[in-house]
């Protein structure tokens, strides 16, 4: 694929999550009364993932911190 095709197919993806997430959340789609609600799990997702984030480079200082002391 040349440059401008990615570039276009990209943009059609992020618009079209974008829409996807905020048309669910906005009306309610639910099958066999589960809610596909795309936006709420993208934000738990988020969280866990910032969660993660944080966790492994307190992780990764106190490794550094310790090494450290050895000196």
């Amino acid at each position: 694929m040349n440059k401008w095709s990615e570039l276009f197919f990209g943009l059609v993806f992020l618009i079209g999550a974008i829409l996807v997430a905020w048309l669910s959340s906005t009306y309610n789609w639910s099958i066999f009364g589960k809610s596909l609600d795309f936006l709420s799990s993208a934000w738990i997702f988020l969280q866990g993932g910032l969660f993660w984030l944080v966790f492994l480079v307190g992780v990764l200082l106190v490794i550094l911190g310790i090494s450290d002391l050895k000196d």
